[in-house]
């Protein structure tokens, strides 16, 4: 399992939860590194201008393009998720890698934000990454902005925060969650086992 390493601060919990699961998680720097890998994940906090840079500069944007092209098993994290799309509105505006047709935009007024803390994930559709996680469990969220994708299609759970936005997403192969699972107890752990099955079938 290729961890991409472009600076984000949660990487070492992702690899610390994978391994306790007795996966092979590694860190992955460049296209060498992740061409022994069956699964990529891209974890991320912080802004999309510097992570888009970070990506960019290590020339690691072109890898993830090239393996969620080839349809490889992916999972997006938080930031992980959101540069997925083709714009973000946060800062000045930040041109993101364009996979995905759609936006990032600022959560509402309203409730306090960032939106941190534990809430509920409603499914939109029964996933494999869902497996044994039942409807409604509450996960770790801390962040400002939102993905507003184009096709609807993709959406594939749901969470109310003042509105009800897309918290997790799924195309082919890809996945992603706007929640952090490595901060969600023992949720966590199931939802990265259901991804190294499926990255295993």
């Amino acid at each position: 399992m290729a961890i991409v390493d472009y600076g984000a601060g949660n990487l070492r919990s992702v690899i610390s939860a994978l391994r306790s699961i007795g996966c092979d998680a590694f860190v992955a720097e460049s296209q060498r590194d992740v061409e022994r890998a069956r699964a990529m994940i891209l974890p991320g906090v912080g802004a999309a201008t510097d992570t888009m840079s970070n990506l960019r500069l290590r020339g690691l944007a072109e890898v993830v393009v090239r393996w969620i092209e080839a349809d490889h098993p992916f999972l997006g994290i938080c930031m992980g998720m959101q540069v997925l799309f083709s714009h973000s509105d946060e800062g000045e505006g930040q041109r993101c890698l364009d996979i995905l047709p759609g936006r990032v935009v600022r959560l509402p007024d309203g409730p306090k934000v960032p939106h941190m803390g534990w809430n509920q994930v409603h499914y939109r559709r029964d996933l494999p990454l869902f497996h044994s996680i039942p409807d409604g469990s509450n996960f770790y969220f801390v962040h400002s902005y939102v993905v507003q994708p184009e096709d609807s299609s993709i959406v594939a759970a749901e969470t109310s925060y003042g509105e009800s936005f897309c918290s997790a997403i799924q195309r082919g192969s890809l996945f992603a969650t706007q929640f952090h699972p490595e901060k969600s107890g023992a949720l966590w752990l199931q939802l990265y086992r259901n991804f190294v099955d499926v990255s295993a079938a």
